[in-house]
């Protein structure tokens, strides 16, 4: 449920910027039309988020955050570069933060955040730490290639088909620590096929 929450302001994006012209908006207006679309999804999305969990995560508050900022820098510069290179910001911040925690500090943010949610071994932690480093460099280059050699309606197509990517990592994650979640026992290591 929460993958389908965090999907539909990108989706309401989408449709805002490829809607533009059913509400008589030009074609050159239609980011500046569909970013605060973004943002009030965005806000209403955390809003039901609070709602459900009855708090945000840092990462909820971040998103947030960046999205309000660099949304309402685009439409305040009428500058569409803000809201196109905002994903790349963030994931290329969370990527260096989590490196930095990881290797400079030895500290693992993900287990930090999520270890009273799931118990994993210390390995396994570290692994996933690795992963989401890999994961968010590659999401931040991958959206800043999109975003400085392909058009704005490539762009716009990238952001709703490229979500394939966190599902597909999501998914992957999943995968990999189903074997440690609790059952009967959890195994020390993976079982052997």
């Amino acid at each position: 449920m929460k993958t389908l929450l965090d999907f539909i302001p990108i989706l309401l994006f989408f449709a805002a910027y490829k809607l533009h012209d059913t509400f008589g908006i030009s074609k050159d207006e239609a980011i500046y039309f569909a970013t605060p679309v973004l943002m009030a999804a965005t806000v209403a999305q955390m809003a039901i988020i609070y709602w459900i969990d009855k708090k945000l995560t840092t990462m909820h508050k971040i998103t947030l955050g960046m999205i309000l900022v660099f949304g309402g820098i685009t439409l305040l510069l009428h500058d569409k570069r803000f809201i196109m290179w905002k994903p790349t910001v963030l994931y290329a911040g969370m990527a260096i933060a989590l490196a930095v925690a990881v290797w400079g500090m030895k500290i693992n943010f993900l287990k930090s955040m999520l270890g009273s949610q799931l118990e994993l071994p210390d390995p396994v932690w570290h692994k996933l730490n690795i992963a989401w480093i890999g994961y968010t460099l590659f999401m931040a280059i991958s959206n800043g290639y999109v975003a400085a050699y392909f058009s704005e309606d490539a762009w716009a197509n990238f952001k709703l088909w490229g979500y394939v990517f966190p599902l597909a990592f999501l998914i992957g994650q999943g995968l990999y620590i189903s074997p440690y979640l609790k059952g009967d026992s959890t195994p020390e290591e993976p079982p052997k096929p």
